[in-house]
């Protein structure tokens, strides 16, 4: 499949998704939007891809949207919905919106933020599993001195990542943060110098792909973004089916088999 706006390569098991517009730092368009959730569905139909990266060319990841686009933009876009998916009635709805279906993919999605995070580029980060960033990074929510409002659900993910008080900071202010606070407040994970931040990222990526098994990393992402809407009982009988299905299975077997024998494991679940 061919795309305009971004790039998108698979290597050892990972699938890259690039934003790929480096002369506007990859700001966001209506293109880029169809063609990001085409390749996130790709890499979750491909048998071969076992992680995603999903990182920005040249020195940003995502500066929001496109000013131009947004100069013209028709107020009730916001309600559009002819670009989804049909609605699947046996599937959480709050994972078929517009933008958080980053969820439903079955594959940890990390997000390599290479540069300036903002905006709608903060909402893609935030709906990837984990974020990565380089230590010359920045972010901002953006909004609020755009004249708009948390957007997307984002007022739902950032509490969910950051807690409530430091959320209402990032969305009222719309200030920029640095990497490092964005570190110490749980905004990303990790931070690399950015020389190294590939190089890590995909060290990381590398090490899920080849030593864990596919179906435990499925049903654990599953899990964790259904506790939200759980009770602890209700996790607790959930994890107690899942875990007899997981005691069944072969990949249970290689894991313990490859423990034992010191060898890397051959997982064979997709």
């Amino acid at each position: 499949m061919s795309y305009q706006d971004i790039l998108y390569d698979v290597a050892d098991r990972i699938a890259t998704i690039t934003l790929n517009r480096p002369d506007r730092m990859n700001a966001w368009t209506p293109v880029m939007e169809r063609e990001v959730r085409a390749a996130m569905q790709q890499a979750a139909e491909d048998g071969g891809v076992r992680v995603i990266v999903l990182t920005g060319a040249g020195r940003g990841f995502c500066a929001g949207a496109d000013m131009q686009v947004l100069q013209n933009i028709d107020p009730s876009d916001v309600r559009r919905a002819a670009d989804l998916p049909p609605f699947d009635m046996n599937r959480r709805a709050d994972w078929q919106t517009r933008y958080a279906f980053y969820p439903s993919i079955g594959k940890p999605i990390i997000g390599m933020l290479n540069g300036a995070t903002a905006g709608i580029g903060l909402v893609h980060a935030l709906y990837c599993d984990v974020r990565f960033a380089a230590d010359t990074a920045v972010f901002t929510t953006a909004f609020a001195r755009r004249g708009l409002i948390a957007e997307h659900g984002i007022s739902w993910m950032l509490p969910q990542i950051v807690g409530h008080a430091n959320a209402l900071d990032l969305l009222l202010s719309a200030r920029r943060v640095s990497a490092d606070e964005a570190l110490r407040m749980g905004l990303v994970n990790r931070l690399y110098p950015a020389d190294q931040l590939r190089e890590q990222t995909y060290a990381y990526a590398r090490d899920l792909a080849d030593n864990v098994a596919p179906a435990s990393m499925r049903v654990i992402k599953r899990q964790l973004y259904e506790v939200p809407f759980q009770t602890l009982a209700e996790a607790t009988i959930e994890a107690n089916r899942e875990m007899a299905i997981s005691l069944a299975s072969d990949d249970f077997k290689e894991g313990v088999a490859s423990f034992v024998e010191k060898r890397p494991p051959q997982f064979k679940s997709a």
